[in-house]
């Protein structure tokens, strides 16, 4: 009875961790939704851009034109795979996956999230020089003038705005909280969780802290794994393999 009661307090006790842990999974599945929408918008866009008939002449800015349509397009396409394959397998991970799967899928998401936030951008700004080729392809010279400044401008109001919210919305350095319990945070949340007896303040300190070494070990596990299996399936076979080990000695 008391052996199926602390197991269930520990069992409890993870849940209750991985509930926080889910927050910031969902947040990260949520920016990456939209993310892949837009990007399917704007990669749409560019896909139109490429249907448009173009004068012969200059070759200069045809070829301007179909590269930074075409990049465009290649970036946003990329964006789009990247946000929709994280919304689909990180939760597939961190509900399917083995204990401390989680803290994997997270941890993997955001280095992969910030990957597609770049391309996103750099697909905008591709398309945007797209624009200022299309126009001195299409148009008369004071008419291109024109609607490159109005282009020019265009870009230099989007970066003005995305530094202005980063700037506004910028978390102070070290001061980035996830819902991983780092360092001597276990024993905070063990002394500020309303108990009072030492003895249970420890217990519940080391049952926090277990769990998350639990979990890094199985990520370093798994990355172990991973590289033992590429070393294996790269590993000469047969009878090349033999002789060569024979060369060798």
């Amino acid at each position: 009875m008391l052996y199926a009661d602390k197991r269930a307090l520990e069992t409890n006790l993870k849940v209750d961790l991985l509930a926080i842990r889910e927050k910031e999974l969902n947040f990260y599945v949520s920016n990456c939704q939209n993310i892949g929408t837009q990007a399917a918008m704007l990669s749409g866009f560019a896909f139109a851009g490429l249907m448009q008939p173009l004068p012969p002449e200059p070759e200069v800015l045809r070829v301007m034109f179909l590269m930074s349509t075409v990049s465009g397009l290649g970036l946003q396409l990329v964006t789009v795979i990247t946000t929709t394959l994280l919304s689909m397998l990180a939760p597939g991970l961190a509900l399917r996956g083995p204990d401390g799967a989680m803290h994997q899928a997270v941890d993997g998401m955001i280095d992969e999230y910030r990957l597609g936030f770049y391309t996103f951008i750099l697909g905008l700004l591709a398309i945007h020089g797209a624009a200022i080729s299309f126009v001195w392809l299409a148009f008369p010279v004071v008419e291109a003038s024109i609607l490159t400044t109005c282009i020019c401008i265009s870009l230099l109001m989007l970066y003005k705005y995305m530094r202005r919210i980063f700037i506004d919305f910028a978390l102070p350095a070290g001061a980035l909280d996830t819902g991983k319990f780092e360092g001597a945070e276990a024993v905070v949340a063990g002394i500020n969780s309303g108990v009072s007896d030492a003895g249970e303040i420890s217990t519940l300190s080391a049952l926090i802290s277990q769990e998350q070494q639990l979990a890094t070990a199985t990520a370093l596990f798994n990355y172990r794994c991973s590289n033992t299996q590429l070393d294996a399936a790269c590993a000469p076979r047969g009878p090349a393999a033999d002789s060569s080990s024979t060369i060798v000695e």
